[in-house]
């Protein structure tokens, strides 16, 4: 049996009756909220207990996952040059946080619940390449899952690897690409 997709999904400035739409397009049935701060302060309807108890009542299950926020530092163990493709400092600080332990332990609790319902990973940035979501898809996809992107109820686009990306024991590298000779 095929495992189920994993889909990703901001919430923007959308209303909770959009939102489940969107949800409702992607077939999701378990909601993992993968931002740093859970509260959003121009649109309440996605604070962490606000959403939880809105997608309760359309049946859709709320839980988080804090090893896979964003906001992360620099790091002080990954050589900058591991993953020199990312010139967005957030980006690179996620990418470099994404070769620890912590995130590995969030990324098989993912794992775990992709593998009993259709999930989405959930953030606040409303497209996928503006946010770390695209760094976890990345992760998924190397795990053998497949990952949607839900833009719209009519709108659903499939992963597709990072360009950089360079699978590695340690997880996924992202270095400059080489120049021809």
């Amino acid at each position: 049996m095929n495992p189920l997709p994993v889909c990703t999904v901001g919430h923007s400035n959308r209303t909770l009756e959009a939102f489940v739409g969107l949800l409702r397009a992607g077939r999701v049935q378990q909601v993992i909220d993968i931002r740093t701060v859970p509260r959003s302060r121009h649109n309440p309807q996605f604070d962490a207990d606000m959403i939880d108890e809105g997608l309760r009542r359309h049946r859709i299950g709320y839980a988080r996952i804090d090893q896979l926020g964003g906001l992360r530092s620099k790091s002080k163990t990954v050589p900058p040059e591991v993953n020199a493709f990312w010139v967005n400092a957030s980006f690179h600080n996620f990418a470099d946080y994404a070769l620890s332990p912590g995130f590995r332990a969030g990324l098989d609790r993912l794992l775990g619940v992709a593998d009993e319902q259709r999930a989405a990973i959930m953030c606040a940035e409303a497209v996928w390449w503006r946010c770390h979501r695209r760094i976890v898809a990345d992760y998924l996809l190397l795990a053998g899952r497949e990952v949607l992107h839900l833009m719209g109820e009519n709108r659903i686009e499939p992963a597709r690897m990072t360009e950089a990306a360079v699978p590695a024991d340690d997880g996924i590298h992202y270095p400059l690409p080489l120049l021809p000779p």
